[in-house]
């Protein structure tokens, strides 16, 4: 699962600020009221510099905010199962027409464990996860419209998949982790989005954080 991931603002300068000069950013920031700092712990609903196509086929950089809405969720939904991304009518059209890749830091993970009486499900010790011997984490992600207050802006879902042995003993998901190669096949509308996550990074490091 990936609920929190973190943007370090000195390295992704040059990506938030391609992403803060688009005139869609000050229509999130006005209409939308949303911060346009698009650093630090990022959390559901935050606007954040994601790459996607521009109209040209190119690689552009958008702010667009995290999680897609929906009449049957109160919440906004911020991850998307790989297994089931080509299929469910959430994901589907996206999956093949709309993918993109979100930079960070790390994301993060929590530790959990079931109460004494079995019962419960509790959160433990906090964790920063990124691919070993990578400094920056390519997110995998989907992307689609929505109406927000009468403006269209983009959101994004990221991708997650079967955890591997190195993360799994803290949660039996994790994001889908693109290798830096594979970004630009990936992003491109005519991409093949199965052979390309079936090369992401999977071998992980950790450290506790709190």
């Amino acid at each position: 699962m990936c609920t929190r991931f973190y943007v370090e603002p000195a390295v992704f300068r040059p990506y938030i600020a391609r992403a803060q000069r688009t005139a869609l950013a000050d229509q999130i920031l006005v209409m939308l009221g949303k911060p346009l700092t698009m650093s630090g712990e990022m959390h559901p609903t935050d606007a954040a510099a994601v790459l996607a196509p521009d109209k040209h086929g190119g690689i552009a950089v958008f702010p667009m905010l995290w999680g897609f809405l929906t009449p049957e969720n109160s919440a906004p939904i911020v991850n998307c199962r790989l297994e089931s991304a080509d299929y469910k009518p959430l994901w589907k059209d996206s999956w093949f027409r709309r993918r993109c890749v979100i930079p960070a830091s790390w994301y993060y993970e929590w530790d959990h464990f079931a109460s004494p009486d079995g019962k419960k499900r509790i959160t433990g010790a906090k964790f920063l996860i990124q691919p070993e011997g990578e400094t920056v984490t390519w997110l995998a992600g989907l992307y689609r419209f929505e109406e927000r207050r009468g403006i269209r802006v983009p959101v994004f879902a990221v991708i997650t998949r079967q955890a591997d042995s190195s993360v799994s003993t803290l949660h039996d998901r994790m994001p889908l982790i693109l290798r830096r190669e594979c970004i630009a096949d990936w992003i491109r509308p005519d991409g093949d989005p199965a052979d390309i996550a079936g090369k992401a990074l999977t071998c992980m490091v950790t450290e506790k954080v709190g």
